[in-house]
């Protein structure tokens, strides 16, 4: 290698992203007795399953290059002008949040906000989020928002039957003039729950005995149906009423709650959210107070500190999946809590009268469109209208519309060869117009005038598609914090107010365990902003965007590399709908054989809880397989109940490594005892970080699994979403892999199930794992590895002779996360792993996490992006806890008023003049010395849960209360 090679070997991206350097890697190693990384890892994987080679990945790229290599890949793309419409809209991203939200760590590195007392900023985010949809819909109630419009209106069907007083009904009916990527993720659905689709003109309703509707409002046409009789028929039939509504024309239009709608779905990506060529997007989610209990998702509720202040959480946890398993209302577990920020926040900068402007100039614009093209002899076969409108013509004259399209760079809408759709959009000006004219009518538009057609709407000569008996008349965003921030300085202070409030990765460690939360790196992120990549539609064709394709097909090659697949599907948008695609291929696969018995589906008791709630949803028979005394499946019991199953073994679920942190040395005679049977293995990705480069999942036996990009690949976890679930299959799964009916994935799937709204999922963050992956290599990525087992190791170590580590396997070594049993100390002091993770944010730590995979115990995952002297803190954190724990023990503490049980401590108690209890200001604020150079003040106390969900409130409370 010569001088200029090495320099930029030296400079190369996997010393930047890796914590350790090579001395703090070396004094790691020595504590536990290693001269190597090998060495470690020759101890700790199992022989059998290790990887023989390096991967066949390049070398790792330097950062600048990688992004310049992307740049030209993406250059010969021509995405054009969309005006597609279905769901998906051009929009402008205002960039004070562009710069302070999307583009700042201290929000997109933010996990899940479970620990509520250092995830105050971004609650209260997601609480805006909830009453603007609420405002905006007329409803009672709304969720934090959900993966995807298509996926929101498949968990309203499942919700829609749980509720309806019908319990023999079993057809869900949908108005045919709904989005087809709706129709499609939602007839996926129904046939895991047994329900029968019917689709069909909505004057049938009558002839079918249904639990619930759907209804498109906007429909896919573009014309506003007469929304009022279509749901009292469907009341009076005693089913439940859903619409899939548009929000950005609920501004103008009647809202369905105020027609009578028992469930409102749809998409926030208008409001401010890139198209991204499919996501990520956050779906809304509203219904009535009456079934607040059965929504799907996460809500966020209104409760009270220790303090008596107001403080919020997430409501109603217990219906989490996690914790219900195979009895879980839905298995999402990934919300899209970015976008829904990002959503939140676009409408607290417009106001009510911005986004009421917004739609008004949309919906004028439609009408100037239409009002030219009528005048010219080609007028919409839609009645009303907001931004959409439809022609049906002959073929040729739709052929010579499209060739003149494509001479504009610009894309409509084809429904069929007789009928094209032009939708506008927030970005929409009179030049595109002028242009549309142009296509549609070609020589016959030169005398149209934007400006002389919006003088006579004006003056009244002309009236609005919209008349006065669909138009809205009722107020929205009436909350003070919708009118509070519309300058550039409020809004900034706001969010730095709100990003102060909140632990992410760009504070301190986040070891929480199975989550994975590594660096996401700067060159990693920036793509995701770029016009190539956020401006483009899902739907456009894909000829039109080569180097987008050729972008989402490399990733997927390298991720069937990294795994031993044959091929990957992109299209799952989270890790629970990659375990419910995964399940789908095999239930397919077993279909095609005529093996319709087979719907048994073994899991681990130690499962993450997202894979029996997956089971269930396709209406598998949940059978659970027992873990021995080390925590790793029990061969015997698993082959009993392959026995005894046989004939109707579907599928085993299985996580590797385990969820109890350790390398099961029996994991292939585990997968051939279920291929002796029949079965098929499914792979739970979650753990694949300690994975890659060290074993592969489709040589250790597995069928298909799943992979967590928002874990081992590097997309942020965004506070609690997007993430990323693609899935890996083998050969002859391949056929049943998610395909889609409007534009076809090109993966070999033949099956035609669609899981989620667009073709790709999120393909607007692929490039986060494309640029990892290019900048790690292949040998980056095995040290990744290593060093992720390293840190793993080195805490459970420096840990064990203060707190028992609970799991170890070969060699007494843990894999990439290690779980302290807090039970006997629990015992002994009354102290609880809650009081341990409150505890922690004193030190400025996010906790572990808690009862997971077993109940009072901490997980802990350190990634191989943290450096000897982060683990060093938080294992000095978590030694002073041990030590507080022994005062309570010995009497030196009270069992109840002591740092444990009185934490957090805020900046209110440490200034209270009637501070009065049994141990100083300077051991609650500043426990360790290293605390003062950066103290982290959590905003509020302990939340009281207990509160919040018998008080349920899941809208803005009065401006007074946040002063």
């Amino acid at each position: 290698m010569n001088d200029l090679a090495s320099l930029m070997y030296r400079e190369a991206f996997p010393r930047r992203h890796i914590g350790p350097d090579q001395a703090q890697t070396d004094a790691m190693l020595a504590e536990l007795g290693y001269a190597s990384l090998d060495a470690l890892i020759a101890d700790t994987v199992p022989a059998a399953i290790a990887f023989k080679r390096p991967l066949a990945l390049p070398p790792p790229q330097a950062e600048h290059d990688a992004l310049a290599a992307l740049k030209r890949m993406l250059a010969a793309d021509r995405p054009g002008r969309a005006f597609i419409g279905m769901g998906y809209y051009d929009t402008l991203l205002p960039l004070v949040i562009q710069r302070n939200v999307l583009e700042n760590p201290g929000w997109y590195t933010a996990y899940t906000p479970y620990q509520p007392e250092i995830s105050q900023g971004r609650l209260e985010t997601l609480l805006n989020f909830q009453q603007m949809v609420i405002d905006l819909t007329a409803m009672d109630i709304a969720n934090a928002s959900l993966l995807d419009e298509a996926t929101a209106a498949a968990e309203a069907m499942a919700l829609a039957h749980r509720v309806c007083s019908k319990k023999d009904a079993n057809i869900f009916f949908v108005d045919h003039h709904c989005f087809p990527q709706t129709l499609n993720v939602v007839r996926t659905r129904a046939k895991g729950y047994g329900f029968e689709v019917v689709v069909d003109d909505p004057a049938k309703i009558g002839e079918y005995e249904i639990f619930g509707a759907l209804f498109q409002y906007p429909d896919v046409t573009g014309d506003v149906p007469d929304l009022g009789a279509l749901i009292a028929q469907v009341h009076a039939q005693q089913a439940i009423a859903v619409v899939a509504a548009d929000l950005l024309s609920l501004a103008l239009l009647t809202p369905p709650g105020e027609l009578g709608a028992d469930v409102v779905v749809g998409t926030t990506q208008r409001f401010g959210v890139p198209m991204g060529y499919g996501g990520p997007h956050a779906a809304y989610f509203a219904t009535r107070d009456s079934h607040k209990r059965s929504i799907p998702g996460r809500l966020i509720g209104v409760s009270v500190d220790a303090r008596g202040k107001r403080a919020l959480r997430m409501a109603l946890q217990t219906r989490e999946q996690h914790i219900r398993r195979e009895k879980a209302n839905s298995n999402i577990c990934t919300a899209q809590v970015l976008l829904a920020n990002i959503a939140a926040l676009y409408a607290m900068y417009h106001g009510p009268e911005g986004i009421e402007r917004i739609a008004r100039r949309v919906q004028r614009l439609t009408d100037i469109l239409a009002e030219g093209l009528t005048r010219k002899g080609l007028a919409p076969r839609n009645r009303r209208w907001f931004d959409t409108l439809t022609f049906d013509m002959p073929p040729d004259q739709a052929a010579a519309i499209y060739e003149r399209a494509g001479a504009a760079g610009i894309h409509l809408r084809c429904d069929s060869g007789t009928r094209l759709g032009v939708s506008l959009d927030e970005c929409t000006t009179p030049a595109d117009v002028i242009m549309l004219w142009n296509v549609l009518l070609a020589d016959s538009a030169c005398d149209l005038s934007v400006d002389a057609l919006d003088d006579e709407f004006a003056a009244g000569r002309l009236e609005s598609s919209l008349d006065a008996a669909h138009r809205r008349t009722s107020p929205f965003l009436q909350h003070p914090n919708f009118s509070r921030y519309h300058s550039e300085t409020e809004m900034l202070r706001y969010l730095k107010k709100l990003e102060d409030r909140d632990i992410a990765l760009n504070r301190s460690m986040i070891p929480l365990g199975s989550c994975t939360m590594k660096l996401n790196a700067t060159a990693e992120m920036l793509p995701i902003t770029w016009p190539e990549i956020a401006g483009v539609h899902p739907f456009v064709p894909k000829s039109a965007v080569p180097g987008y394709q050729a972008m989402i097909h490399g990733l997927a090659s390298m991720l069937a590399e990294i795994t031993g697949f044959d091929a990957v599907s992109m299209q799952p948008n989270s890790g629970a709908q990659g375990e419910y695609a995964g399940l789908l291929a095999i239930r397919g696969w077993h279909d095609s054989r005529g093996e319709y018995q087979r719907n048994v589906c073994l899991i681990p008791s130690s499962a993450h809880g997202t894979n029996p709630a997956s089971a269930q949803m396709l209406g598998m028979k949940i059978v659970i397989v027992a873990c021995d005394a080390n925590g790793n499946v029990d061969p015997a019991d698993l082959k009993e109940k392959a026995e005894k199953h046989g004939a109707e073994l579907a599928a085993l679920m299985i996580t590797y490594p385990s969820t109890h942190g350790v390398f099961e040395e029996a994991v292939k005679d585990i997968c051939a005892i279920v291929h002796e049977h029949g079965g098929q293995v499914y792979m739970d990705g979650a753990n694949l970080n300690a994975q890659v480069g060290v074993s592969r999942p489709g040589d250790i036996g597995a069928d298909v699994s799943h992979v967590n990009l928002h874990k081992t690949f590097c997309i942020p976890h965004g506070g609690g979403g997007p993430g990323m679930g693609p899935i890996g299959v083998k050969a002859h799964l391949v056929p049943f892999l998610p395909g889609h009916s409007i534009i076809a994935p090109d993966d070999g799937s033949q099956y035609g199930n669609a899981v989620s709204a667009a073709p790709w999922g999120s393909a607007g963050i692929l490039p986060i794992s494309w640029m990892y992956i290019t900048l790690m290599g292949a040998s980056g990525l095995l040290k990744a590895t290593q060093v992720a087992i390293l840190n793993a190791n080195y805490i459970a170590a420096r840990l064990a002779p203060h707190y028992p580590v609970l799991y170890r396997g070969r060699n007494g070594r843990v894999a990439h996360e290690c779980i302290i049993d807090m039970r006997p100390l629990k015992q002994a002091s009354g102290i609880t792993e809650e009081d341990v993770a409150k505890r922690l944010m004193d030190f400025g730590f996010h906790a572990p996490t808690m009862s997971f995979p077993v109940a009072s115990t901490l997980m802990i995952e350190p990634t191989e992006s943290e450096a000897k002297p982060e683990l060093d803190r938080f294992i000095e954190a978590m030694v002073v806890i041990r030590k507080e724990i022994e005062d309570v023990i010995s009497g030196r503490s009270d069992q109840q008023d002591n740092p444990l049980k009185r934490a957090p401590h805020t900046l209110a108690d440490i200034t209270d003049d009637n501070w009065d209890r049994p141990y100083s200001r300077e051991v609650a604020a500043f426990p360790a010395p290293w605390v003062r150079e950066h103290k982290y003040w959590p905003p509020v106390n302990r939340v009281d849960n207990v509160f919040g969900d018998r008080n349920l409130i899941c809208s803005c409370p009065p401006l007074d209360e946040y002063e």
